[in-house]
C-alpha cells in the first residue's frame, strides 16, 4: 500500500539532510495550512531556498510542490482543501476561451461570502430567535420561489411543531391574517419579477401585526417598512437568467442557527422523526418499509 505524506515525512525525519528534516518538521506540525503555501512561503519560514523545497517534494516522491498538494488533497477527501489553487488553475483555463462562467464563479464565490457575514448579523439572529420560539410560523413562495419556501419549511418541521406551508389554494391566506390567538410570524421568499400577491400579503401581515421576514434579492426596492427584516442575498451571476441558488444556502444556514437556538432538547425530536420515517417511509438499504 502506497505510503501516505504524513508517513513520508515521519520517515524523512530520521533519513533525511539537515534541510529535508527541517522541511519535513515543519510540514507535520502545519499540515493544516499546507494548502496555501507555495514554494517560495516554505522557503522563506523553514530558512531554505525555493530548488531545495522542489528537490525536497522530488525525494519524497511527488513532481513539485503542487504534486504533493493534490495528493494530500485526495488523502484528506472532500474536505474544502487546494481552494486557491483550485480558483487559480481555474482562471488559467478561463483566460485561453470565454470568460464568462469564470466571471460567474467569482460573482457566486462573492456573494456566499457576503451570505455567511449576513448570518452573523443582529437581524440573523433576531430572525432564528423568532423561528425557534415563536408558536406558529408560515413560510411562503411565489413563482419559482415556492420550492424554496417548502424546503425551509420542511427543514424546520423536523425541528418544532407549528411549521406550516403556506399557499393560495384557499384564495385569501385566511390561515395567516385571521388567527386571533397570539404568536405567528411569516417568511415570505421573492426575487424579481415580484409577484403581486407577496407585496399584498406583506402589507396585510403587517397591518395584522404580524413580525415578517422577507428573503429577497438586491433589486426589491418595496420591502423596506413592510417587513421586520430583508434577508438579501446575491442572484445576477452573469448568466442567462438570475439564480435563486443562494436562497437555499441561507435556508440551510438558518435552519442550522434554529437548531442552535432550540439547543441540545430538539435532538429528541430528530430522533423521534427518523423512527417515524423509518417506519413508514424507510431509506435504501435499511431494510424497512412502508406499513402494510
Amino acid at each position: 500500500m502506497p505510503q501516505t505524506l504524513r508517513q513520508r515525512l515521519q520517515a524523512c525525519l530520521a533519513t533525511g539532510s539537515k534541510a529535508d528534516k527541517a522541511l519535513a518538521s515543519y510540514m507535520l506540525a502545519q499540515m493544516a495550512s499546507l494548502p496555501f503555501e507555495t514554494a517560495a512561503s516554505l522557503a522563506e519560514k523553514v530558512a531554505v531556498s525555493e530548488p531545495t523545497v522542489g528537490r525536497f517534494c522530488r525525494t519524497l516522491g511527488y513532481r513539485s510542490l503542487k504534486d504533493l498538494k493534490a495528493s494530500l488533497a485526495e488523502e484528506i477527501g472532500d474536505r474544502p482543501w487546494l481552494i486557491s489553487d483550485r480558483l487559480r488553475d481555474f482562471q488559467q483555463r478561463s483566460l485561453a476561451g470565454d470568460d464568462q462562467i469564470a466571471r460567474s464563479l467569482q460573482l457566486e464565490i462573492a456573494g456566499l461570502v457576503r451570505l455567511y457575514e449576513l448570518a452573523q448579523s443582529e437581524e440573523w439572529k433576531r430572525v432564528a430567535r423568532r423561528l425557534a420560539q415563536t408558536p406558529r410560523v408560515y413560510v411562503t413562495g411565489f413563482q419559482t420561489e415556492r420550492g424554496l419556501a417548502q424546503y425551509l419549511a420542511n427543514q424546520l418541521q423536523y425541528l418544532r411543531d407549528g411549521v406550516h406551508l403556506v399557499d393560495l389554494a384557499a384564495g385569501n391566506f385566511s390561515e395567516v391574517l385571521l388567527s386571533e390567538e397570539e404568536g405567528r410570524c411569516l417568511v415570505i421568499f421573492e426575487a424579481r419579477r415580484y409577484s403581486r400577491m407577496a407585496k399584498v400579503l406583506a402589507e396585510q401581515a403587517k397591518q395584522a401585526g404580524i413580525p415578517t421576514t422577507l428573503v429577497t434579492d438586491s433589486f426589491c426596492d418595496w420591502g423596506r417598512g413592510l417587513v421586520d427584516e430583508m434577508l438579501v442575498v446575491s442572484t445576477d451571476f452573469n448568466q442567462f437568467w438570475d439564480s435563486t441558488a443562494h436562497m437555499a444556502s441561507l435556508s440551510t444556514l438558518l435552519v442550522n442557527a434554529v437548531f442552535v437556538e432550540m439547543g441540545p432538547q430538539v435532538e429528541r425530536r430528530l430522533d423521534r422523526m427518523a423512527t417515524l420515517y423509518g417506519r413508514f417511509t424507510g431509506h435504501v438499504g435499511d431494510g424497512s418499509g412502508p406499513l402494510t
